[in-house]
C-alpha cells in the first residue's frame, strides 16, 4: 500500500492492488520525515481500465492516475483499490507521496480504542473494521461481545467498544437517534443490560411496555445466559406506584394538574389559594366540588334560603360549608376556572395516579436496581414530572448537604432513561416534564444524575437538551431535517452523514467528547429479548391454529358426524362442557368447513347426507 496522488496535511490517497479498502479502517502512513502518522479509511474505490477514474465526479483525479503509474501500478492490466486517508492527527505538513502504509498492531491502537477496563465500563458492542488488529489483543478484551447478524450469533472478531461510564462526570448524558428499525431501541437495551450489570441505579420511562428483562435472547446457549430478574423491576403507574396526594406541595399539585391539561393563570392562581398543607385528595376535591356548588347556586342569599329549608342536620353543615368557601372565595376563583381544576383533577384520579405511592421507587434506587416505569405517553408526562422532581431533588439535597458539611440522608446516583424522548422534552413548546429534564441536562451531572435519551426525531427535541448531550449514538436516519439536525450536533463528516440514510440495523456511529472522535461500532447481541418480538402475522397463525387444536380436540371422539346427527353432537359436547361450550348447528358446521379447509379433516358428501370424518393417512 502507497500514498497517491497530491497529499494535504489532513487527507492522502492510498493506492493498493493486494486488497481493498473497508470505511473506517485504521491505517499507518510511514513518513520519512514525519515518522509514522495514523488515520482512517473515509472513502473508498476500486478500478480499472473498463471503469474511468472520474467517473460520477469520481474521489480521485489525474493526479492519483499519475503517481500511480509513478510508483509501478499497472492500470491497464491490474484492479487498483484506492482509499481516501483522513489523519487522525494533522501532520505539520502534506504527506510524502508513495510513503508504505500498514496496518497498525494493537498496541498501537489501544489508547485510541479501549478507554475502560470490560469490569468498569459498558460492554457497547465492536469497533467495525478492526479485525486485523487483534492478534495481540488483551485476553481481558476477548470474546466479551458476540454479535448477531442475520439471524446468526457470531463471535467477537474485532476490537470492542467499551464506553468509559466514569467519564460522565465531565462529559454527561447519552442520546440516541434513529429511525424505525434502526436498532435504536436494541442499542438502548443493551446499554441498560450493562448498566444492571454494575448495579447503577436507573429509572426507565417505558412508554411501549418492551423494557422488560426477563426473558433471555433466543439465540443463547443456556450457559450464556444472564439473570437480571434481581436487578430490575417493572413497576405500572396506577397499579405498583403512584403519587401520595398528601405529600404533594402547592408547586407539585400545579405541575400534574398541567402535565393533565394545561392550566390556565387563573386557574394556577385558583390552586394556590384552594390548597392546603396536608391536604388529602378527599379534602381537596371536596373543597372544589364545594366552592363550585355554590358558585352554581349563585349568591350567598339563595345558599341561606336552601339552608333553612334544609331538614337534614348533615345536608345543612354542608351547605355552611358551602357558604363560607363562596364568600371567601368567588370573586378570586372563577367558576370556570373551579370547574377546569376539577375536570384535570378527576382525570388524574381515574387514571390511578393517586392511588398508591413512590416508596418502591426511593427503596430500588437505593439497592442498586433498574426500575422500569411503565404506562402510556400522557400517564408518563404526567407521572414523570412529579417523580422526576422528587428523585433529582433528594438527590440535589443530599450532595448540597454534603457540601456544606451537614447531615443529609444518603441518596444515590442515577441515570434516567426514556425512548420517545421529544414526547417528554419538545422543541418550540413547553411540557410538565420538559422543565425538569431541561434543568437536570444544564445541572445534573454535578449531583451525578445524567440522562440516556431516544428518539426517532432529533429535530423534535429541546435543543437546549441536545447540546447537553456528550455522547451520541446515530443509527439509520432517513430524514433529511433529522440528518441535518445530527450534522450539527456531532462531528460526524459528510462521508458518514452520506451513510446514516443506509446503515445496517444495529450499526451506529458513536460520537463521543469521552473518545474524542466517532467511531463506527456494530451493537452486540443484547442478552435479554423485548417481549414484542413475535411477528404479529406469525402470531395471527399461531393463534388460528390454536384454535383448531382446541375445536379438533373438542369434536375428535365424535367423528364422524353428519347433517343428520349434528343436534345430538352439540348436546354431547354441552353436557361435557356443564353448557359452557354452546353451538348452534350453523356454528358446528362453519367449524367443521374450517377444519376441512385446514386439512385436519375430511368431507365427503353422497345423495343422504354430508359427512365430515378423520383424515386418513
Amino acid at each position: 500500500m502507497k500514498v497517491v496522488g497530491l497529499t494535504t496535511q489532513q487527507e492522502v490517497f492510498i493506492g493498493s492492488k493486494e486488497k481493498p479498502f473497508r470505511i473506517n479502517e485504521f491505517l499507518i502512513i510511514e513518513d520519512k520525515s514525519q515518522g509514522e502518522l495514523m488515520g482512517e479509511i473515509v472513502e473508498t474505490s476500486s478500478y480499472n481500465r473498463y471503469i474511468p477514474l472520474n467517473i460520477n465526479d469520481g474521489m480521485v483525479d489525474s493526479s492519483v492516475l499519475e503517481s500511480l503509474n509513478a510508483i509501478g501500478y499497472n492500470i491497464d492490466d491490474e484492479t487498483i483499490h484506492i482509499g481516501k486517508l483522513r489523519l487522525l492527527n494533522e501532520a505539520q505538513y502534506p504527506v510524502e507521496t508513495a510513503s508504505d502504509v500498514r496496518s497498525p498492531k494493537f498496541y498501537e491502537v489501544k489508547d485510541i480504542m479501549v478507554k475502560q477496563r470490560p469490569d468498569e465500563g459498558l460492554v457497547m458492542g465492536i469497533i467495525k473494521s478492526t479485525d486485523e488488529m487483534i492478534k495481540d489483543m488483551d485476553n481481558e478484551l476477548r470474546d466479551i461481545s458476540p454479535i448477531f447478524s442475520d439471524g446468526t450469533l457470531i463471535a467477537q472478531k474485532e476490537i470492542p467498544f467499551i464506553f468509559d461510564i466514569k467519564s460522565m462526570h465531565q462529559y454527561p448524558h447519552i442520546g440516541i437517534f434513529g429511525g424505525s428499525g434502526s436498532g435504536k431501541s436494541f442499542g438502548m437495551r443493551v446499554l441498560l443490560e450493562e448498566t444492571m450489570k454494575l448495579g447503577i441505579p436507573a429509572i426507565v420511562l417505558d412508554p411501549h411496555f418492551e423494557m422488560d428483562f426477563s426473558n433471555s435472547a433466543p439465540y443463547l446457549d443456556k450457559k450464556d445466559t444472564v439473570d437480571f430478574s434481581e436487578r430490575f423491576q417493572c413497576l405500572q403507574i396506577g397499579h405498583d406506584i403512584g403519587v401520595k396526594f398528601k405529600d404533594l406541595n402547592t408547586s407539585d399539585l400545579k405541575n400534574l394538574l398541567d402535565a393533565s391539561g394545561k392550566l390556565s393563570d387563573a386557574m394556577s392562581n385558583a390552586i394556590d389559594m384552594l390548597h392546603k398543607r396536608k391536604d388529602t385528595f378527599q379534602s381537596f376535591n371536596d373543597r372544589l366540588k364545594n366552592l363550585s356548588r355554590g358558585q352554581d347556586i349563585g349568591s350567598t342569599q339563595k345558599i341561606d334560603k336552601l339552608i333553612a329549608a334544609e331538614q337534614n342536620y348533615t345536608e345543612i353543615e354542608r351547605l355552611k360549608d358551602i357558604k363560607e368557601l363562596f364568600d371567601k372565595y368567588d370573586k378570586t376563583c372563577p367558576a370556570s376556572s373551579v370547574k377546569g381544576i376539577i375536570w384535570r383533577l378527576n382525570r388524574l384520579y381515574n387514571d390511578g395516579v393517586f392511588s398508591n405511592d413512590i416508596n418502591a421507587i426511593y427503596d430500588g434506587l437505593n439497592t442498586g436496581k433498574l426500575l422500569v416505569i411503565q404506562g402510556n405517553v400522557r400517564l408518563l408526562q404526567v407521572f414523570s414530572t412529579y417523580l422526576l422532581n422528587n428523585i433529582y431533588h433528594k438527590r440535589r439535597d443530599y450532595k448540597d448537604a454534603q457540601y456544606k458539611n451537614t447531615a443529609g440522608d444518603y441518596f444515590p446516583p442515577f441515570i434516567i432513561a426514556t425512548d420517545e424522548a421529544h414526547n417528554f422534552a419538545p422543541k418550540g413548546y413547553d411540557s410538565p416534564s420538559k422543565s425538569i429534564l431541561k434543568e437536570i441536562s444544564q445541572e445534573g451531572r454535578k449531583y451525578g444524575v445524567f440522562l440516556l435519551l431516544a428518539t426517532q426525531r432529533p429535530t423534535l427535541l429541546d435543543e437546549t437538551i441536545t447540546a447537553q448531550l456528550n455522547t451520541k449514538l446515530v443509527f439509520r436516519t432517513v430524514r433529511s431535517s433529522d440528518i441535518q439536525t445530527i450534522k450539527e450536533e456531532t462531528d460526524l463528516t459528510a462521508e458518514e452523514a452520506k451513510r446514516l440514510p443506509y446503515l445496517r440495523s444495529g450499526d451506529s456511529f458513536i460520537s463521543s467528547a469521552i473518545m474524542g472522535r466517532t467511531f463506527s461500532i456494530r451493537i452486540r447481541a443484547a442478552l435479554t429479548t423485548s417481549p414484542h418480538t413475535i411477528n404479529p402475522f406469525d402470531e395471527l397463525k399461531n393463534m388460528k391454529n390454536e384454535k383448531n387444536d382446541k375445536l379438533l380436540e373438542l369434536i375428535k371422539d365424535k367423528l364422524p358426524i353428519t347433517d343428520l346427527n349434528m343436534s345430538n353432537v352439540i348436546a354431547e359436547i354441552e353436557e361435557e362442557n356443564n353448557n359452557e361450550k354452546s353451538f348452534t348447528s350453523k356454528d358446528l358446521q362453519q367449524a367443521l368447513e374450517t377444519l376441512v379447509k385446514e386439512g385436519l379433516i375430511e368431507k365427503t358428501k353422497n345423495a343422504f347426507a354430508t359427512t365430515y370424518k378423520e383424515k386418513q393417512e
